[in-house]
């Protein structure tokens, strides 16, 4: 069983911020902006690659009342899913990163994006 998977079954304490009967949002451990929420469905789904088109309309939804509730809906915010090992996916659950709470900065790129061709 995944880490997000046990988050889900209640082993493990999280800062929940939203939840409903399909998805759960909290805070994430090591923030990388003001407002750093994790965004998981509760039934596992590896990756983005698997993820299917139902549950991603439900995920829409429920991300977007997620901005509402921490009040980045109108300032906006990031949404961001790490797909995959070479995408620097960590955690095999699919996971959406909400950053926000401030003016955000692009400065995540590939080792060899400032080389010369």
């Amino acid at each position: 069983m995944c880490i997000f998977c046990k988050i889900i079954a209640g082993e493990i304490p999280n800062n929940t911020v939203h939840e409903n009967d399909h998805f759960l949002a909290f805070h994430d451990l090591y923030p990388k902006a003001p407002i750093h929420l994790l965004i998981i469905p509760k039934k596992h789904v590896g990756c983005f690659q698997d993820v299917l088109p139902e549950t991603m309309a439900g995920l829409t939804s429920f991300a977007q009342e997620v901005a509402v509730k921490v009040g980045v809906d109108k300032a906006g915010y990031r949404l961001i899913t790490n797909n995959g090992e070479d995408g620097g996916q960590e955690i095999a659950h699919l996971h959406f990163h909400m950053l926000g709470g401030g003016k955000l900065k692009w400065d995540h790129l590939h080792e060899d994006a400032h080389k010369s061709i």
